[in-house]
């Protein structure tokens, strides 16, 4: 069994610098670890499994640091938040943290690392030549996209084609269920949020089986994402046409199958549980492809 983790961190490192390069960075971050190393009790361990990145436009900022506060040690990371300014002047400012989080009853501690990076004007252009020094070598490359990414974009694709797992939220794009069509499904594995939070409510209308083998019309209250994806999957998995009905919500709050409701389950998660299920998948999602593909074709 793993050694327990604390609820907080013991010790941080920090750095911070303006107008800087690439190679600033990289030395700022080999000297924290090292002046970690020196000023917790024990030895630290560098146990990173994964490179977690973040595209994270100025509206979702507040939001984005709130949910990987909530993640705190249970995903051992370098983490690198790219915070876009398109419309700076050209640059680049960093700041980077180094966390020492104990473990219990042990004189050691795991060390993860937080690099924040404000992509100033052309900076913003050519992430993937920023980003790549800095990922550590042979661990898988999560990025998590806030807001709606303009798939087709140069900089979209450049961080695309470097991450082994896209994590999206769907409940943040304007034009679901058409947006759904333009998901590099064959280019990287893909996770949707969104889809995350309707798990609950498939698991509830699989235990409805036999009884919904004929149905021809659901109706969902809540958000537009999490309505068409649950339409989508009930298609995809009975291969026809089925009639969505969507009152809008804030939450996923109501479903209902030719008129007999679904058990409303527990209450769903936090932001950060639900990030942190998707850091915890590494394959293709093809139940999801499917429904995605079926909310926009049928």
């Amino acid at each position: 069994m793993a050694p327990a983790l604390s609820t907080t961190h013991v010790h941080a490192e920090e750095w911070s610098g303006e107008d800087v390069g690439v190679g600033d960075v990289v030395t700022a971050l080999c000297r924290l670890r090292d002046e970690s190393a020196h000023e917790t009790e024990g030895p630290d361990l560098r146990t990173s499994v994964m490179n977690h990145l973040a595209w994270v436009p100025a509206e979702w900022e507040e939001a984005a640091v709130e949910t990987l506060a909530g993640l705190e040690e249970r995903h051992p990371s370098r983490g690198i938040l790219l915070f876009p300014q398109p419309d700076a002047e050209d640059g680049i400012d960093a700041k980077i943290s180094v966390l020492a989080f104990p473990l219990q009853e042990q004189r050691r501690h795991i060390a993860a690392e937080v690099i924040e990076l404000r992509l100033r004007g052309s900076a913003c252009r050519a992430p993937a030549s920023i980003v790549n020094p800095l990922l550590v070598p042979a661990l898988p490359v999560f990025l998590r996209w806030r807001g709606r990414p303009r798939f087709g974009e140069q900089y979209v694709d450049q961080l695309v084609e470097i991450c082994d797992r896209l994590i999206v939220d769907s409940r943040e794009w304007p034009d679901v269920p058409d947006a759904y069509s333009e998901l590099p499904f064959e280019r990287t594995a893909c996770s949707d949020i969104a889809w995350r939070r309707t798990e609950r409510w498939r698991r509830c209308l699989a235990r409805m089986w036999p009884g919904i083998a004929e149905l021809r019309k659901v109706r969902v209250e809540g958000p537009l994402a999490e309505a068409t994806l649950l339409a989508g999957w009930l298609r995809s998995r009975l291969e026809r046409e089925v009639e969505l009905e969507q009152d809008d919500s804030e939450t996923l709050s109501a479903v209902d199958v030719d008129g007999s409701a679904c058990p409303v389950p527990r209450e769903q998660p936090t932001s950060s549980a639900l990030l942190s299920a998707e850091l915890d998948e590494f394959g293709r999602d093809r139940v999801y492809e499917a429904a995605a593909s079926a909310a926009v074709t049928f």
